[in-house]
């Protein structure tokens, strides 16, 4: 089991701690509903140092990066970011993924952490190119500061203006007395905030830092458990539970990451599949009656067929009903269907809806 640079922090502030990913990591503080709420109306810390990084440099760094993601990476500038995917060759996904361009040589990727070891061999085998490649994910760690308050408090950390970091942007600046931070707006939550990236030996300061400069908004720490209500009240995908190696981007949704001007891993088959429509979709639901849907519970139809299964699922705490997605033939994916959710001997009816499920003010 690894540690993060900062497992005892979180151990001294009472943290109850899990296992996740191969690392040794806090899955809450307070309790989940608590801390959704501080990341909705204030301003909560994740330590995510558990995420990987990749650095892609040279002259053939682009190449390789559009060979293997299937957004067109061409698009962006300096000091942008893109969401993407990397897929396999049987029409499933290796990993979804974040891809900062620092300039037109030189990105980094940031991978889940538990396909580090296997993005890392996928993206190597595809290297025909002689792009460099460099693994930093034992020498990095990541804050998450998120919340409507984020920028407010923590302005006083850096020189640069942070409102100016509009979403899906980042800067490289100092910040909490540490110089060549990088900063980015790509949340996780819907909330607003930033992504503090720094290494290992400074994490610690920042994380001191970060908590004096936002005691006077409500700051608190924030475990894993409300990372995950507060990304599936926006209806955010996570690798192994709404996207995995047999789900192909179309059907889990991320069509808009999925560019069929550059040629891919697997594009070829995924243009087909767009022509043709896929057979099933990820779909948002909500219950209409009480009942908290889980993974691998069963959605089935209006007579007890089974139609598929639930990738995720909580009781939310914004809306105070059970929210949940999960894949079902395409037939039922159009908002307003009636699905049922199979909750142990009761069929609960649910209804599909548009998501996100939440709308931050």
């Amino acid at each position: 089991m690894k540690n993060t640079a900062l497992t005892n922090v979180h151990e001294r502030l009472g943290a109850k701690m899990v296992p996740f990913a191969g690392y040794n990591m806090p899955v809450s503080y307070e309790g989940v509903n608590v801390e959704h709420e501080t990341v909705r109306n204030a301003v909560g810390v994740f330590d995510v140092s558990h995420m990987g990084e990749f650095l892609v440099t040279g002259p053939h760094a682009l190449e390789l990066i559009q060979r293997v993601s299937s957004n067109d990476a061409s698009k962006l500038q300096d000091y942008q970011a893109q969401y993407s995917c990397l897929p396999n060759e049987t029409g499933g996904i290796v990993d979804d993924l974040i891809i900062y361009r620092l300039n037109a040589e030189k990105w980094v990727l940031v991978v889940n952490a538990s396909n580090i070891e296997k993005d890392w061999n996928w993206i190597q085998k595809h290297n025909t190119v002689g792009a460099e490649l460099r693994n930093l994910s034992d020498d990095f760690s990541l804050l998450a500061i998120q919340g409507p308050k984020a920028v407010e408090a923590m302005q006083s950390l850096t020189s640069v203006d942070l409102s100016a970091i509009t979403f899906y942007t980042f800067r490289v600046a100092d910040f909490a007395g540490i110089e060549h931070v990088m900063i980015s707006a790509t949340g996780y939550t819907g909330s607003g905030g930033f992504e503090i990236y720094c290494k290992n030996s400074e994490v610690e300061q920042v994380w001191n830092k970060v908590f004096e400069a936002g005691a006077a908004y409500g700051i608190k720490p924030i475990g894993l458990a409300a990372r995950d209500t507060l990304r599936l009240e926006m209806g955010y995908c996570l690798y192994g539970n709404d996207i995995d190696d047999t789900t192909s981007p179309l059907e889990a949704g991320l069509g808009w990451i999925t560019k069929f001007t550059k040629e891919f891993t697997n594009s070829e088959n995924l243009k087909k599949e767009k022509e043709n429509g896929s057979e099933k979709r990820l779909v948002g639901f909500e219950l209409d009656e009480r009942g908290i849907p889980r993974q691998g519970y069963d959605i089935v139809d209006s007579q007890g067929k089974k139609i598929g299964v639930v990738t995720s699922g909580t009781m939310s705490p914004s809306l105070g009903k059970g929210i949940g997605m999960g894949y079902v033939p395409t037939i039922f994916k159009d908002p307003g269907t009636q699905i049922f959710i199979q909750i142990r001997k009761n069929s609960v009816p649910a209804t599909v809806v548009k998501l996100p499920f939440y709308s931050p003010q």
